[in-house]
């Protein structure tokens, strides 16, 4: 019987030998094709690893230059606001020296019109425009305005005094 089983499994594997090459050369081509994959898997992979680095230094680099650019904006913008508190200084001591200017001037004028006579003030100011005469009338002293308006027209007179309150 042990030369039965001995003899059987050679004639057996012998039986099968067309067969078991068909597998196998079957398998050998499967495999050389699952070869085949995985290089082109492995070479879109280091595909893939390249261009995700180059796009990653790309993206540093951008981030930089986007950084760069915040910093010179906010320098920018520290410039123009000294520059703004600057001028809004000056525009502060501009119209103050206006408001002098116009106070002096006005002071000049009353003075003139307080040292004339009422008559020739009366005229002078009779030929004005009312709100003008107005304005005018209202840096003088009372007493001196009522000697003016009583030397003037009666009309023009009125609507000075319309315009004096």
């Amino acid at each position: 019987m042990k030369g039965w089983i001995v003899l059987a499994v050679p004639v057996l594997l012998f039986a099968r030998s067309p067969q078991l090459l068909e597998c196998s050369k079957i398998f050998e081509e499967r495999k050389q094709e699952l070869e085949l994959k995985l290089e082109q898997i492995d070479e879109q992979r280091q595909a893939y690893e390249a261009l995700k680095d180059a796009t990653e230094a790309m993206l540093k680099r951008k981030e930089s230059k986007l950084r760069k650019m915040e910093e010179d904006i906010n320098v920018t913008r520290a410039k123009l606001e000294a520059e703004r508190e600057r001028i809004e200084e000056l525009i502060a001591k501009n119209e103050a020296l206006l408001a002098a200017i116009k106070e002096a001037k006005a002071d000049k004028v009353s003075m003139t019109y307080a040292k004339m006579k009422a008559s020739a003030a009366a005229q002078i100011l009779s030929n004005m425009k009312p709100d003008e005469a107005a304005r005018i009338l209202a840096t003088l002293k009372p007493k001196s305005v009522g000697q003016i308006l009583a030397k003037m027209d009666p009309q023009k007179a009125s609507e000075i005094t319309l315009l004096l309150q």
